[in-house]
């Protein structure tokens, strides 16, 4: 006799258990079902709307579709700010001591900066391997009429003294930077560990406030199969099926290179896990699957964190390591930085010496921090890439057309290289536990 939810006392509580994790994982199912089920009607009628209706209705069409995703993507950036205060202060509260804090942050930031050097060069090779930029003529003067936008640069006095640590934590919040977040965050949560009595009703309080922006969370994740249908239709009715067809040297080469790079971390997954990052990596599919198809890593971290945690990762570890990758673990954007900025440079035949390169990938590796997967913010970082080693800043018109397709790609990246990040760190720190134990570790 199955249980029924209530008070049973006949009902065994393994059997609670198991059938609660049967109705979880069929959810699940259902719900990566109907994910890919919006990927393949957002295809199909986006090249309905581009082959059969005349420009002006198809422009009418994607505009209309537009406002679904827009919707959709406004109520994920809603609820980014206080889940990742409130998983933050949480986790690094939780902590042992404000030694753990430094502990596990110095080891955080080492596989951030090693798995960023990574990335940049990974995308340096590919780029010069594959030559994707070779044999392309444009015309500058063309190439600056297409530019759809200018985007000002972003400098590193910019970067240090707006985008680092905020004047206002309300300001930040309401503006939805990531980083000053963060920083916050890690003040707050280190103060409340360096505390004796651990200031309890702040972490109950802050407890609270994560546990309901979860639940926020999977509200709004409801909602998400029909914005994907949205972003795919509106995105194709525009530019037809063959968006690739210009550019599939470009596209292709990037897409090799993510592939690349996702073995690499993968790899160094299993090197560091073991046998076990198997689970993981069937664990974060949904994640990946919806940073993927919505171009945006914000909108997968709620269920990456589930994900890790699920996996075994203590929640101290999953709450503080997770957020920094967000602002310091971009490992597809600055591959596709990397990549792009020498796509343009190859495409008007302008040189950059080895040295230059090298500064390139340095320059890349400050100004990419703070990205925090926003859609289209790798645009500027490119931007000021192009500034400052001269480079025509016409060229952002021609990766605009394409950007979304790669910017799923590199959502995606994201998320796996967050991922391995988490659980990498949880394993140096002994901090990856039996499923069945988190709440233990997490005391």
């Amino acid at each position: 006799m199955l249980c029924s939810g209530g008070l049973d006392e006949a009902c065994n509580p393994g059997d609670k258990v198991s059938l609660g994790l049967s109705r979880g994982s069929l959810m699940n199912r259902l719900f990566t079902t109907f994910v890919v089920l919006a990927m393949v009607a957002g295809v199909g009628a986006g090249w309905a709307a581009h082959t059969f209706l005349t420009p002006d209705q198809t422009a009418s069409f994607a505009d209309n579709l537009s406002i679904i995703t827009t919707i959709f993507l406004r109520m994920i950036k809603m609820i980014i700010a206080p889940l990742v205060f409130s998983t933050l202060v949480a986790g690094i509260a939780h902590m042992e001591d404000a030694a753990a804090v430094g502990r596990v942050g110095v080891k955080a930031m080492f596989w951030f900066i090693m798995a960023s050097i990574f990335s940049l060069t990974i995308g340096l090779i590919m780029v010069h391997l594959l030559q994707p930029g070779a044999g392309i003529s444009l015309d500058p003067a063309v190439a600056a009429a297409q530019a759809a936008s200018t985007t000002p640069a972003l400098t590193l006095k910019e970067f240090l003294t707006t985008h680092l640590v905020p004047d206002s934590i309300i300001k930040a919040m309401a503006n939805n930077e990531i980083l000053p977040i963060v920083i916050f965050s890690v003040f707050i949560g280190t103060a409340v560990s360096s505390l004796e009595d651990r200031a309890p009703a702040v972490m109950v309080l802050v407890e609270q406030i994560a546990a309901i922006m979860l639940k926020v969370t999977s509200y709004v994740m409801l909602a998400s199969p029909l914005a994907i249908f949205a972003a795919l239709a509106s995105v194709i009715s525009t530019k037809g099926l063959d968006i690739l067809g210009a550019y599939a040297r470009f596209v292709g080469g990037f897409y090799l290179s993510l592939g690349l790079l996702w073995v690499l971390l993968l790899g160094a997954l299993v090197v560091f896990v073991g046998p076990r990052a198997f689970r993981l990596i069937a664990g974060i599919r949904q994640p990946i699957l919806l940073a993927f198809s919505t171009a945006s890593s914000e909108a997968a971290y709620p269920g990456t964190l589930s994900a890790l945690q699920n996996f075994g990762v203590s929640r101290k570890v999953a709450s503080f390591v997770l957020p920094l990758g967000y602002s310091f673990n971009l490992d597809g954007s600055m591959m596709y930085c990397t990549f792009a900025t020498l796509f343009i440079a190859q495409i008007y035949g302008v040189h950059l010496s080895l040295m230059q390169q090298i500064t390139m990938l340095g320059l890349l590796m400050v100004t990419s921090k703070g990205m925090a997967g926003v859609p289209k913010a790798s645009i500027v970082v490119i931007a000021a890439t192009l500034t400052y080693f001269k480079l025509p800043e016409a060229g952002i018109g021609l990766i605009l057309g394409v950007d979304q397709l790669l910017d799923m790609g590199r959502s995606a990246t994201n998320v796996v290289g967050n991922s391995v990040a988490s659980a990498v760190v949880a394993r140096w720190e002994n901090q990856i536990v039996e499923p069945g134990k988190e709440a233990q570790a997490g005391a």
